[in-house]
């Protein structure tokens, strides 16, 4: 598993605490926790491109995420998640995000197949040119 991530090899990035919520049993971050980190950024992303979180009009759905755990994460910490569009497709699109910890090291690596949607007719939609420029970077 790759593990030589850098924040500097990503276009977009978020910062974000950890809670005390976010512990499990054995006093570090729970692994449920990550999908939650990835999707704050994500939403981050989604308002830059005037993507409305609603499900009226065109707006975007999650297919699928992966996340490939590289290291345990204390808590408090703070984070950086860098983010960038890793694949395009006709109506869907990769967001590829790493979770960094406070000293840089990768902690996690995400992957997320988005699919660009029209929830009024319930069909994908080509994918925006917000989110073209963006892959583009």
């Amino acid at each position: 598993m790759k593990n030589n991530y850098k924040i500097s090899d990503y276009a977009f990035t978020f910062n974000l605490d950890t809670r005390w919520r976010d512990l499990d049993a054995f006093q570090h971050v729970n692994n449920a926790e990550y999908a939650t980190y990835i999707e704050s950024a994500r939403v981050d992303l989604f308002e830059r491109w005037g993507i409305p979180g609603s499900n009226t009009g065109k707006s975007i759905i999650m297919a699928s995420l992966k996340i490939d755990y590289l290291a345990q994460l204390k808590h408090p910490t703070s984070m950086i998640i860098g983010q960038r569009i890793s694949r395009l497709g006709s109506t869907s699109f990769d967001i590829e995000s790493v979770v960094f910890d406070e000293t840089g090291i990768p902690v996690c690596h995400a992957v997320v197949v988005a699919v660009c949607f029209d929830f009024n007719k319930q069909i994908a939609v080509p994918v925006y040119p917000s989110v073209i420029k963006d892959y583009e970077k």
